[in-house]
């Protein structure tokens, strides 16, 4: 099955700290609103004749549609990501409508662009503001410093006493 490989070393921790050859080129985001899913038409052979019905759209396609528009993922969409999930949910009424597995790896791929998975979403940096929120709740340990926890601490040289004998 192939895959990404592990996940890029945070560039702070990196020896190397050479500059990235590609300048990186700062776009207006813009969100767009879910489009609907498209109404089309399939000819499809009917007693020997050609006849053009209406898709019909998978029940599982169209809640796993309306999952995606109520993701978190979502409020950071544009048009063009519209466009490509669209392009997504063909694929994934061919595999959950039709049992096309054939289409299955692709589907995984595109989905995991958007971060649908917990490993996709560590390895494209993403994280839930309520993990940040939890975070901040936690209590802070009862030492603040190591020389709390430790007390004071004396570095004794041969023939020396403690100052404190």
């Amino acid at each position: 099955m192939a895959g990404r490989g592990p996940q890029p070393k945070d560039p702070s921790k990196r020896v190397r700290r050479n500059a990235d050859p590609t300048a990186e080129t700062l776009l207006r985001f813009e969100e767009a609103e879910q489009p609907n899913l498209p109404t089309f038409f399939l000819n499809v052979e009917v007693d020997g004749a050609m006849v053009r019905r209406k898709y019909q759209w998978p029940k599982i396609t169209r809640d796993w549609w309306a999952m995606w528009r109520d993701s978190p993922q979502a409020e950071h969409f544009g048009s063009t990501d519209w466009s490509f999930l669209l392009d997504t949910a063909l694929l994934h009424a061919e595999v959950w409508g039709r049992g096309e597995m054939k289409h299955a790896p692709e589907l995984r791929l595109r989905v995991a662009k958007f971060g649908a998975t917990p490993e996709d979403r560590a390895r494209l940096r993403m994280q839930f503001a309520d993990a940040d929120a939890a975070d901040s709740k936690r209590a802070a340990p009862a030492a603040a410093s190591a020389r709390e926890r430790r007390g004071q601490i004396q570095v004794l040289r041969p023939n020396e006493k403690a100052s404190g004998e």
